[in-house]
């Protein structure tokens, strides 16, 4: 509709960033389209040129988690780990179509660098608004409460269809946590109190991930429940679908529920 407003600077990334970062400085909202893998090669400028003037540039980052037929070379398995670490970066992680939209619209809206990740391949089936309806920042979301559960799992992203049935079957609490950065710390601080074991779930590698932050955030804190991670394992995995990727990581519903039943 708006070919005015598209430019396609091809396989380079750095670019890519620079010039977005350029028509922010300019009073654009510029907004970048790329996969979680090849972000990687545009860190440098993500950093310096972005998060230094804290400019308004919204990055729709897709192919993150097991990418399926790509290849290692296309995993965006590491993007929870080296975008946490920068300075007012906002990053959100949808659970379905439905919060892909309200997220996009959220980081649009924002005043500031901010990340939606999402996987390659069909989502849960979640039906979109048709307004551009945005969320509260760093506000998670309860899926199930319990007040006799032995645990409370938290999930970032699309783990949380696979999660829900097991915290049905072995009734644990469910939080879609939405949010990286910034967490909802007064949630984690209601759960830490709440529940003797929080796990934490995502399709990224568990080394400096999600389930990192959470951890580094209640070590500061005054409850200190156990916390255990499930993610993405510590290697490169090799080329397969994306169903035959998340066995091999262990993430699917049955592998998840199994792990956490041997953690009760």
């Amino acid at each position: 509709r708006f070919p005015g407003r598209y430019h396609d600077v091809g396989i380079a990334e750095q670019h890519a960033v620079t010039v977005a970062a350029g028509m922010a400085c300019n009073g654009a909202k510029p907004v970048i389209a790329i996969y979680s893998t090849f972000l990687q090669r545009g860190y440098d400028q993500l950093v310096h040129d972005v998060s230094v003037q804290n400019l308004p540039v919204l990055f729709a980052i897709d192919r993150a988690g097991v990418v399926g037929p790509d290849g290692p070379t296309h995993a965006g398995s590491f993007d929870y780990s080296f975008l946490r670490c920068i300075p007012n970066l906002l990053i959100m992680a949808p659970a379905d179509e439905a919060e892909c939209r309200q997220m996009l619209s959220t980081g649009f809206a924002h005043d500031g660098p901010a990340c939606v990740r999402y996987p390659r391949g069909k989502g849960p089936g979640a039906t979109p608004s048709d307004t551009l309806d945005t969320l509260a920042i760093g506000r998670a979301q309860w899926r199930r409460r319990s007040d006799t559960a032995p645990a409370a799992v938290l999930c970032f992203g699309t783990v949380l269809a696979l999660a829900e049935p097991v915290a049905q079957a072995l009734d644990l609490a469910l939080i879609n946590m939405r949010f990286v950065k910034p967490l909802d710390t007064a949630l984690l601080d209601d759960l830490a109190a709440r529940y003797p074991l929080l796990i934490c779930i995502e399709e990224n590698v568990t080394a400096g991930g999600a389930g990192s932050g959470v951890m580094e955030y209640l070590a500061e804190g005054t409850h200190h429940p156990k916390v255990r991670l499930i993610g993405l394992p510590d290697r490169h995995q090799s080329q397969g679908s994306r169903e035959e990727l998340l066995l091999d990581a262990g993430l699917t519903t049955a592998q998840i529920e199994a792990t956490i039943q041997s953690w009760l």
